[in-house]
This record gives structure tokens, sequence and C-alpha cells, in this order.
């Protein structure tokens, strides 16, 4: 039986997954690891066709003036890149890093070796810690010292206690992994072989960093065997392991880990897939080409954006293939509302619209997994959904599909029932059949819920309210779904949860690709006077190619989007 010893030290596991390429980030990442028609809502209105107490402004002169009850989020797309962190009111600092009383910031290591007696005498100046190397190691790990201070403490160890911990080992060995000491790590990596059968998932993963820009690469791959014996194996392993291959002009057996890496469910990160389109050019042959194609094709399944050192070397890659000429010009379409149009080649994005049998596939699916799934019985009764159903299917199919409550609490500075109003009437002016969902406690007169304007909207929309503590998503995306591709649903809820709970990738990524071309979201409201909603766009946010072209949205450097929105800035490639 091998000889297993658990790390409970919170450095040692960041270190595993940290790359060693950029000191200045190194602390501030294993912190980390602390215990239809696509514009037929978009056109312009006549404001007379609206309340006649309100008026519709442009834009230009709505960036200029700012009022009370305004809501005005920027961008103007609900999924483009950024828009959540705009939206948040506030972020909160991590005050657990911060602390000046932790102990890694009150020891600090020395910037010399010492020899066994001066790390004695250091001891005993911090006599009040109970475990000093423990704490000093850590200290080290945080502060980058270098690798000969280390090893000076794991001397004086060793002379003193006769042997050295497994645990100090390890951490002895991310600070050599960290300054890409080779000689040390291979030193290391065979006293560890030597005395102990079998490591844990953290020593092998900083092993196999380590050896991996080496001339002992191979034993990278015996180690990622290792380690899916003692834990679940992770993408940053395989990633090591394809640097070393690729170093080492092993390019078939760089793909054949990475094929083997998708096959394991694991998302390449994309530092690895950069590395074979840096290590693959210039493109030599078809084979090469088709092998890097077809990872733009993962990427594209996938819906995974490159950032932007990727994308540049993507544009490389390209404008390296013999005799076909590409040229990568980078583009933002950012103005391209209500046009699929490339600004920089003119070529057509794919439409942001499912064709029918994708439809299809969504309807069931959010029918299955989402209706009649469990998530809509944690606050819905199967007999208020039965009621519902039987409801939508006694009506004509629905035109826009309008969640009540959320739309209701746009903005706080008017009563409920009044932005609602506010909303139905300006869609009466373009759409036929309107449905609110509400509830049950809207009906009852209060100064938010004024019986007279409920009684107004019950003539220009139908209604359904369900009880106060029902779920209301289910069954707005029930009554959309159900009403056919040309239903547009409104609400300011991104629906996260329910696109996650769908049983497979592909169904995620065609539900969101739904969601960006129907949802309709209010971009600015003043009570009574300005009411406007968001543009849709248009074409589909996702690697596309018609054979001459490629079309590859990526996040910019100033960009931080959250994992549900979508990048603005594209790289076009054209062959002249």
């Amino acid at each position: 039986m091998g000889f297993f010893l658990p790390i409970r030290n919170w450095v040692l596991q960041t270190l595993t997954f940290l790359p060693v390429s950029t000191k200045q980030n190194f602390t501030a990442v294993y912190r980390r690891f602390t215990s239809t028609t696509p514009c037929r809502w978009a056109e312009s209105i006549d404001p007379k066709a609206f309340r006649p107490e309100m008026k519709i402004k442009d834009s230009s002169m709505m960036k200029k003036k700012t009022g009370k009850g305004r809501f005005l989020p920027k961008p103007f797309s609900a999924f483009a890149a950024g828009s959540s962190k705009m939206r948040a009111i506030c972020n909160t600092n991590n005050a657990v890093a911060n602390n000046s009383s932790s102990p890694l910031n009150i020891v600090s290591p020395p910037d010399t070796p010492l020899s066994a007696k001066e790390w004695e005498k250091l001891k005993e100046e911090y006599q009040h810690f109970k475990n000093f190397e423990n704490v000093m190691f850590e200290s080290m790990i945080t502060n980058h010292s270098p690798v000969d201070v280390a090893k000076s403490l794991l001397v004086a160890m060793a002379k003193r206690d006769g042997d050295i911990e497994y645990n100090y080992l390890v951490m002895y060995l991310a600070i050599c992994v960290f300054h890409k000491d080779i000689k040390e790590i291979y030193d290391i990596y065979n006293i560890m072989k030597a005395k102990y059968k079998s490591l844990e998932a953290s020593a092998y993963s900083l092993l196999i960093k380590g050896l991996s820009d080496s001339p002992h690469w191979k034993e990278t791959l015996v180690l990622l065997e290792k380690v899916k014996k003692v834990s679940f194996h992770s993408k940053q392993n395989y990633g090591d392991c394809i640097e070393g291959a690729l170093l080492n002009q092993e390019r078939n057996l760089a793909f054949e880990l990475f094929h083997e890496m998708v096959a394991e469910n694991l998302t390449p990160a994309l530092t690895t897939i950069k590395l074979f389109f840096d290590f693959c050019q210039p493109v030599k042959d078809d084979n090469l080409k088709n092998k890097c194609t077809n990872i733009l094709y993962y990427l594209r399944d996938h819906q995974i954006y490159p950032d932007e050192s990727l994308m540049l070397s993507i544009k490389q890659w390209f404008e390296s293939i013999p005799r076909e000429n590409w040229k990568g010009n980078l583009t933002s379409m950012n103005n391209s509302y209500c046009n699929r149009q490339c600004p920089s080649c003119g070529h057509l994005l794919e439409d942001i619209n499912l064709s029918e049998e994708e439809f299809i596939n969504v309807k069931e699916k959010i029918k299955r997994d989402v209706i009649e799934g469990t998530d809509v019985f944690r606050n819905t009764s199967p007999q208020e959904l039965e009621r519902f159903q039987r409801f939508v299917n006694e009506h004509p199919p629905f035109d826009v599909v309008i969640d009540g409550l959320n739309v209701a609490k746009t903005t706080l500075r008017n009563p409920s029932s009044k932005t609602l109003l506010d909303v139905v009437f300006y869609l009466a002016q373009k759409y036929h059949r309107l449905l609110v969902l509400g509830r049950r406690h809207m009906l009852k007169h209060s100064f938010q819920w004024k019986k007279s304007d409920m009684d107004v909207m019950q003539k220009k929309a139908d209604f359904f309210f369900t009880d106060n503590m029902s779920k209301d998503d289910p069954f707005l995306l029930y009554a959309t779904f159900h009403s056919g591709g040309h239903c547009m649903i409104v609400t300011r809820d991104l629906l996260r949860d329910h696109k996650a709970v769908l049983s497979d990738s592909v169904t995620r990524r065609l539900f969101f690709k739904w969601q960006r071309g129907h949802q309709m979201v209010i971009s600015s409201y003043i009570p009574g006077k300005i009411l406007t909603f968001e543009d849709a766009l248009p074409y589909d946010t996702i690697v596309q190619t018609d054979g001459n072209t490629w079309h590859i949205p990526y996040d910019d450097n100033l960009s931080n989007r959250a994992s549900f929105e979508i990048p603005v800035k594209w790289l076009c490639l054209q062959k002249k």
C-alpha cells in the first residue's frame, strides 16, 4: 500500500494550478484559492402611438441628460461584455487577503541562505508560532524567495531531524517550480519517487508543471497517468503535458492529448489552445492545418471565446498558411444593430434566429427539463401548472409574453401598476396579442397595485395570475415557446438558472442564442415620459466561417465579461 499524506496547506493546493510564467501575478492568483425578424421591435415608434403624455427621445439626448426615476443600464445590450459589472452597485475587497495580522504578513523570510544555527536562532524569535517551518515556507512562497534560501531551511531541518517531512518537500518543490529550477525539481522528483510509492494530486501536478519544460518532459506522461489514480486530473495537467510535447515538436502527441482531454469533458484553458496556434506555424501541410481548424470548430461548438492573446495567435497562424493569403482585421459590431454585415469585409454573419429544427429541439428540452422537470415544482404545484397549460392552449399564439412583476419593478419611483401600464400600452401599439404573467396579490388594491390601472391593462392584454409563492420563469418560457418562434419575451431576468438546468451543452447554447434574439429588456425609462427597449442583435456571436472568411468574437484586454455575456470585438479573416 502506497504512502499517502493529504496536504492541508492552501498555498500548495493553489500552486498546483498556477502558471509559472508571470511572477507579478503569483500572489494574486493563489489568494483566489482560499478554503423571426431580428429587428422587429427595434424600429422607431410614433410618439402618438404611445400614451399621449409620453415623449420618445433619441439616444443622443438621453446620454446628455439624467433624471430621477431613470433606469438606464449601459452598455445597451444586457448580454454585451461588461454589462454585468456596470450593473453591480459595489464590489467588496477580500478582507482576509489584506489581514495585517496574518502570519504571512508578520514572518519575513531572509534574503540570503542561513546556516542551521542561524535558522534555530530565527525560530526562537518566532517561538509563539507552533509550527515555525510551515509558516516560514508559506511566507517564502508568498514572497517568491530564492531557491537557495528555501533549500537552506530544508537542509537545516534535515540536520536537526534526520529526515524531511512530505509536506515540506512539496512546499520546496512549489518554490522550485515557480523559479523553473529544473535541476532541483528533478532531484526532488527522484527523492520522492524513491521514498514514496504514491503521492497526492498536488505533488504530481507540480511535478508535471515543473518537468514539462525540461529534457525530462516525457516523465510528465507517466505522472499524468499516476495522478488519475489518486484524484481527478485537471485541464492544467493536460495543458502542461501538451506544452511539453509541443516544445519538443511532438505535435501528433499534443493533439492526441488535446482530444483525450476533451473526451474527459475537460475544457482546455485558452493558454493551452494558444500553444497549438503558436507552435503550428508556419503551416507546413494540410493535415496540420485541418487539426488546428478543428480546434476552431471546437470553440464554435462550445461557444468559447478567445482572449486577445489567443486571438492574435490565431490571426498570425492564418496569415502563415502558404499560398492562401489570409488577412486579418480587428473590428467591432457595437453599432451593427439591425445589420448582419461585417463592417470589415461586408460578409453577412450568421442569423441569430434558430432554424425550425433547432427551435423544436430547444422547445422540447425546455418542456422536459424546466417545465416538467423538478425545477418548476420547487415553488409550483402540478395543479397550477396544469391550469396554466390549459389556459395557454385555449388562447391563440401570443406575440409577446411579459414577466409582469419583474417589469413592474423597473423603477422604485413609480407605483408598480403604473410602470407595468406604461409597458403594456407601449407594446400594445406594436403587437396584437400580449400575455402578462402576474401574481394574485397584484389584484388586491394598494398603493403599488391600483385597481384602476389593472382594469385598464386587462383590456389591452391577457393576464394569468399565479399563486404568490410560485416561480414565474417556467410559465414565461412555456407560454413563449408554445406560441412559436415569432414570440418575444419581456423580462430583466437573464434566466441563467434555467439555462443551467438544460441537459446538454448544445441545447444550452441554442437556448442562449434564442434568448438573445427574443428577449426584450428596458434600456431607459422615465415614468410617463420615456420608455425604450434595447436593440436585439440580428447576428449570432459565435466562431463562424463560410470557407473564404472566418469571423471570431473575442475578449479584449479591457473587457470584464461575465460568463453569460458576449464579446463585442471580432477578428475578421478573409482570403485576399
